[in-house]
Order: C-alpha cells, then structure tokens, then sequence
C-alpha cells in the first residue's frame, strides 16, 4: 500500500519496532484469546496509525523563493506576538511570532528563509508544557541563526512536555535554502522567531500555519 506521504527519517526505525511489536501482540492474541483476537487487532491498529501520523513529511514547496518573505517555519497555530528581549544572540528587543505544534500536526521544520546559518546551539533544559511563559528560556531548546545577507532572524527549537527529542541538521557556515527541512521535533513542540522590530506581520494570534505555505512577515 503507497501512502498519501512520506515518512520523515527520524520516524523510520521507531516505526519498524513498533510494528514488529504490534504484530507480535497481535499473533499472541490471536493464539491466546482467539475470540477478541479481530478486536486486539483493531485497537493495535489504530494505535500505530495514531503513532504513523506523528512522522508524516508531506512535500511542499514555497510558493515563491523570496528571501524578503518569511515562511512558516512549522505547522500549528500563532499562540505568542509580541516584542520581547532575545537574551541569547541578538541581546535586544525583536519581534517574536511563537508557533504551537500540537500532537497532530506535522513535525517538520523548515528553512523560513535561504541564506548562511551563522549561529548554532542546544541548550539541555526541562519539559515545561510548550505554552508556558518560561519555556523559551528554560526547557531544551535548540537556537538558530540564518542570515540572508541585508538581516538575520533567530529560530528556537522548543522541546514541551511530550516532545523530548529535538534534532537540528544546521551546521555554522552551511548556506541553506528556503524551505528545506532544518530539524524535526518529536510528538509536537513549539517554535520561536526573533524577527527585527518594525517587521510586517502577516498573520494574527491564534490563526492556523503550515510550514511553507503560510507568510508569516515581509522584511
């Protein structure tokens, strides 16, 4: 059976485990209990389609390369915009726009601009749910830096309560193209964009996004 999507490759090898172990539950129930058997099946079913849709990569591309245009970096909905001090690299006040995945969205992060990744760095941290007011600065967290030539803008990975397993692929130097994948947060997160003052929002608190698609400022 071909899928609709792609699996990302942080998914491949837990799903695999997975499956070898529902299919084994499922052949004992069968062998034990053969009378629940189709009902065991159907529940275990269901529990690897919830844990496949965790790992879905649909292929997008951006409308328009435009490195004056910022894309969405993730899927899921607006919860923060507002000025606030980016202690960490710039060491002033920026606009940040904060982007809540939940469970059911796609995990993928992409490149919201093209440019050369000047900046990298994982901060270990704790598991406060993503939507607290500490989280950008306390729990694990992952900051990144691309500039595009004329500015630069801050992204931060942000691990919540159920998402514990952040990965980057960005490297200092590398040049980076927009709307490529950049990382991957497991079972949902947030991510932060420190974007300058005086920036052109495209988009309201609470509205919906989706990585490459959705214009989240104009420089």
């Amino acid at each position: 059976m071909k899928l609709p999507f792609r699996i990302h490759k942080e998914g491949r090898r837990m799903l695999t485990v997975t499956l070898a172990i529902l299919t084994a539950l499922t052949a004992i129930a069968f062998y034990f209990i053969p009378h629940v058997g189709w009902i065991v099946a159907g529940v275990l079913f269901v529990f690897f389609l919830i844990i496949l849709q965790f790992f879905r990569n649909p292929r997008r591309l951006v409308p328009v390369e435009d490195d004056n245009i910022i894309y969405a970096p993730a899927d899921g909905k607006v919860v923060v915009i507002e000025e606030a001090e980016e202690p960490e690299y710039f060491k002033e006040r920026r606009l940040q726009v904060s982007i809540f995945m939940s469970p059911v969205n796609v995990h993928v992060n992409r490149n919201p601009i093209g440019g050369e990744v000047v900046y990298n760095a994982y901060h270990p941290g704790k598991y406060l749910v993503a939507w607290h007011p500490k989280s950008s600065t306390e729990n694990e967290r992952t900051t990144v830096v691309i500039d595009n030539g004329t500015t630069q803008i801050l992204l931060r990975q942000i691990a919540g309560a159920l998402a514990k397993r952040i990965k980057n692929y960005l490297e200092v130097g590398q040049t980076v193209r927009q709307g490529e994948d950049f990382g991957f947060i497991k079972f949902g997160s947030r991510v932060d964009i420190f974007l300058p003052l005086g920036t052109q929002l495209e988009v309201d608190l609470n509205q919906k996004v989706k990585g490459n698609k959705t214009v989240i400022a104009r420089l």
